[in-house]
């Protein structure tokens, strides 16, 4: 039975270049961000997304995901509204995932928001990934066109740190790449992954 590794941390923890580590070691990595965009162009969810959210964030029948950003993250009402809406579909398409890598021992399921969804519940194991709050807002600044105040805004919306470290097996301080890559490889040999690929 392949056992499911969550990988979590607040935005720009650096989580994503941590399960891009796990997956150069051989361990298959989804990325629910990914998943999450992927089921957002399905004819069912447009719809209920329109239906929620009118059709002005819709152009030619595309979704503008910046405009949409902008709604959910202030306010937790309608960040519910579409996670109630896109989870259950990401979870199907996580299941699928997986089926086509059921002869590895480990795979890891990354997700920002792993604890708030309750999707921590379906993991045998979970990491959290961690980096001192300033690092953290000059890394979305500079990988977003976004401002100070709107990194904060979804800061708030997330679980601290302390309450995802409580619930966690490991924790990856990524305030330095090379030391973040070393705990990778620490993890790994701890886990002593033997990988089955086919």
């Amino acid at each position: 039975m392949t056992k499911v590794i969550g990988l979590t941390g607040g935005i720009g923890s650096g989580k994503t270049t941590i399960a891009n580590y796990f997956n150069e070691m051989g361990v298959p990595v989804y990325i629910a961000d990914d998943g999450a965009r992927n089921v957002m162009k399905s004819d069912d969810i447009i719809e209920e997304i329109k239906t929620s959210f009118g059709e002005a964030l819709f152009e030619n029948n595309i979704l503008n995901r910046a405009k949409l950003a902008e709604i959910v993250f202030n306010d937790k009402d309608k960040l519910a509204e579409l996670n109630a809406i896109v989870h259950p579909a990401v979870k199907k398409d996580f299941e699928v995932w997986l089926l086509q890598h059921k002869n590895y021992q480990y795979v890891i399921y990354e997700a920002a928001i792993l604890f708030e969804s309750g999707r921590y519940k379906e993991c045998d194991l979970i990491i959290t990934v961690t980096a001192p709050e300033e690092i953290r807002i000059e890394r979305v600044l500079k990988r977003d066109n976004t401002t100070r105040e709107q990194v904060l805004s979804r800061m708030k919306m997330q679980w601290n740190d302390e309450n995802r470290i409580s619930r966690s097996n490991f924790v990856i301080n990524n305030d330095n790449l090379k030391n973040a890559k070393e705990e990778v490889v620490k993890i790994l040999k701890i886990l002593d992954i033997k990988q089955n690929q086919s």
